[in-house]
C-alpha cells in the first residue's frame, strides 16, 4: 500500500484517523498505530513484516543490554548491533550485487540468490540503528517498552519512504501528544500538497522519463536525451519530496512533528549547498553516525578527504545495489571536492553558479537513473554530442512534449523556487500558533480551498488509472 493509492486515501487513512481521533488514551492510540502500521506494511509485504518486527526487537534488546552493561561491554554490544543491522541490509539488499561483482572480478560462478528487496528496509534499518547508537552515547534514555520502539520504527507515515526520523525527535510525542483541529488542518494541507506533487507532477514527468530511458539509444538525439534527463530530474525531486511532505503531514495529523527533509534543493548555488537541502535526514544521518565518528575534518586534509569519499560512496550505495548509484555518489563527491579545492568557483555570478549546480545535478541523475554505467555514458554522450537529428528522433522527442507535460513542467520549475516571505510567515505562524492578520487569513483560506481542489484532481487522476510508479522499489 502506498499513499498515492485509492485504497489508502479512501479506506485505510480515513478509518485509522477517525479511530485515532475517537480514542482519548495515548496508550491505546499507540496500540492502534502499531496495528495499523503493521497492517500497512503487510498489505504489500506479508512476509517481510516479520523481518521488520524482528529488526525492531533486536535493536530494542541491544539498547537494553547497552544500558545494563558496564563501560567495557557497551561498545561490544553496540558492535553486535551494528554488525547485525548492516548484515540484515547486506543479505536482503546487497547479496546479489556483491556476489555478481565477485563472479565478474574473479571469473567464478558463485550462485546468486534471488532475494526480493523488502520495501523500506534502508529506512527502518537506519532508524533502528540510530536509536541504539543514541542510547550508547547517552543522548536518549533507553526505552523499556517494546511497543514504543516498535511504533517508532514501524510508524506507517515514514516507514517505506522516509524521512529517516531519530528516536530523540519523537520520543516525547510517543508518550504524550495532542491533536488540535488547527494542527490537523495544517497536516492535511501538507499531505495534499505532497500528494499533488506525486500524482500531478512526478507521475507526469515519469511517463516522459521512462519512455526516453527505455528508447533505444540509436534512435535518440540531443533533444530527446535532454527531455528525458530534465523529466527525470523533476520526477525524482517531486516524487521524493512529495512523499516526505505526505509523511510530515500525516505525522502532524497524528500528533507527531517530523523535521523537514527537503528545502528547495534546486535553488542551490553549489553542490555542497545542494546536499544541505536534499534528503536532509539522510545527509544528517551520515554526518552524525559516519562522518564525525571517522574523524570529520579534525585529522588533517587527507583524512578529511578520505572521510568524505567514504560518506559519498556509502550515500550512493544506500540508494541501491547497482554501480550506477555508487558512481552517482562519487560523482557528487568529486564536485564537492572541486568546490573546496577551487574557492574561485563560489565567487562566480549567482546565475552561473545556479546553472553549474543544476547541470551537475542533472548529469548526476542520468547516472542514477540508468540501468548500467554503459547506458549512463551513452546517454550522456547523446545529451552533449547527439547532433544526428532525424525525422523519427525529432518526432519521438516532440511526442513527449504533450500540453499536459509542458504545463506540469512549468509548475515543477515554479515549485523549485524558495518560499516567498508571505509563505514563510504563514508557516512560522502556523507552527508557533500565532494569530494572523486579515490579509494572511484570506491567503490561508485560499490555500485550503486550493488544497481541496488538488485533492479532487488527484483522486480523479487515480480513478482514471493514470501512470503511478513506485520509485522506491529501487531503494
Amino acid at each position: 500500500m502506498v499513499f498515492s493509492s485509492l485504497v489508502f486515501l479512501c479506506i485505510f487513512f480515513p478509518v485509522v484517523f477517525c479511530l485515532h481521533a475517537a480514542i482519548p488514551s495515548t496508550k491505546v492510540r499507540n496500540v492502534l498505530l502499531i496495528a495499523a502500521s503493521l497492517f500497512f506494511y503487510a498489505f504489500g509485504e506479508p512476509v517481510y513484516v516479520a523481518l521488520m518486527a524482528a529488526s525492531a526487537f533486536l535493536n530494542y534488546l541491544c539498547a537494553l543490554l547497552i544500558d545494563a552493561a558496564g563501560e567495557g561491554k557497551k561498545k561490544a554490544v553496540l558492535a553486535v548491533a551494528a554488525v547485525a543491522n548492516i548484515g540484515i541490509l547486506c543479505v536482503f539488499k546487497y547479496a546479489g550485487f556483491f556476489l555478481t561483482a565477485i563472479n565478474s572480478m574473479l571469473h567464478v560462478n558463485l550462485p546468486v540468490p534471488q532475494i526480493t528487496l523488502p520495501i523500506g528496509i534502508s529506512f527502518f534499518t537506519f532508524q533502528a540503528l540510530s536509536y541504539v547508537i543514541d542510547v550508547y552515547r547517552g543522548q536518549v534514555e533507553v526505552q523499556r517498552n517494546f511497543g514504543k520502539v516498535l511504533l517508532y520504527i514501524s510508524f506507517f507515515p515514514q516507514l517505506i519512504a522516509g524521512p529517516i526520523v531519530k528516536y530523540r525527535d519523537i520520543a516525547l510525542e510517543i508518550d504524550s501528544r495532542s491533536v488540535t483541529l488547527g494542527e490537523t488542518a495544517l497536516g492535511l494541507r501538507r499531505f495534499i500538497c505532497g500528494l499533488a506533487k506525486k500524482i500531478l507532477i512526478a507521475n507526469t514527468m515519469a511517463v516522459a522519463a521512462d519512455h526516453v530511458f527505455q528508447q533505444g539509444l540509436g534512435s535518440l538525439d540531443m533533444l530527446g536525451a535532454w527531455v528525458g534527463a530534465a523529466a527525470y530530474t523533476m520526477q525524482i525531486y517531486y516524487d521524493f519530496s512529495g512523499y516526505s511532505d505526505m509523511a510530515i503531514g500525516l505525522g502532524r495529523m497524528f500528533g507527531f512533528h517530523f523535521r523537514e527533509n527537503f528545502e528547495h534543493p534546486y535553488g542551490s548555488l553549489t553542490i555542497k549547498e545542494f546536499w544541505r537541502r536534499w534528503h536532509i535526514s539522510l545527509s544528517s544521518w551520515f554526518k552524525e553516525y559516519v562522518y564525525i565518528p571517522l574523524g570529520g575534518n579534525r585529522k588533517g586534509k587527507f583524512r578529511t578527504g578520505l572521510n568524505k569519499v567514504i560518506v559519498f560512496f556509502l550515500t550512493g550505495l544506500w540508494h541501491g545495489a547497482n554501480w550506477t548509484f555508487v558512481a552517482w555518489g562519487l560523482f557528487h563527491g568529486a564536485f564537492s571536492f572541486l568546490e573546496e579545492a577551487v574557492p574561485a568557483i563560489k565567487k562566480l555570478p549567482r546565475a552561473i553558479l545556479h546553472v553549474y549546480t543544476m547541470l551537475v545535478v542533472t548529469v548526476g541523475f542520468v547516472i542514477f537513473r540508468a540501468d548500467t554505467l554503459g547506458q549512463a555514458v551513452s546517454f550522456l554522450g547523446k545529451m552533449f554530442t547527439g547532433f544526428q537529428f532525424t525525422a523519427s528522433s525529432l518526432s519521438f522527442a516532440i511526442q513527449q512534449l504533450t500540453p499536459f507535460f509542458l504545463a506540469m513542467l512549468a509548475a515543477a520549475v515554479a515549485g523549485c523556487a524558495p518560499l516567498s516571505r508571505l509563505s514563510l510567515r504563514l508557516r512560522e505562524a502556523s507552527e508557533q500558533g500565532e494569530e494572523l492578520a486579515p490579509k494572511e487569513n484570506f491567503v490561508q483560506a485560499a490555500l485550503y480551498l486550493a488544497a481541496f481542489v488538488l485533492l479532487l484532481w488527484c483522486i480523479i487522476r487515480l480513478s482514471g488509472g493514470s501512470y503511478n510508479p513506485f520509485i522506491y522499489f529501487r531503494f
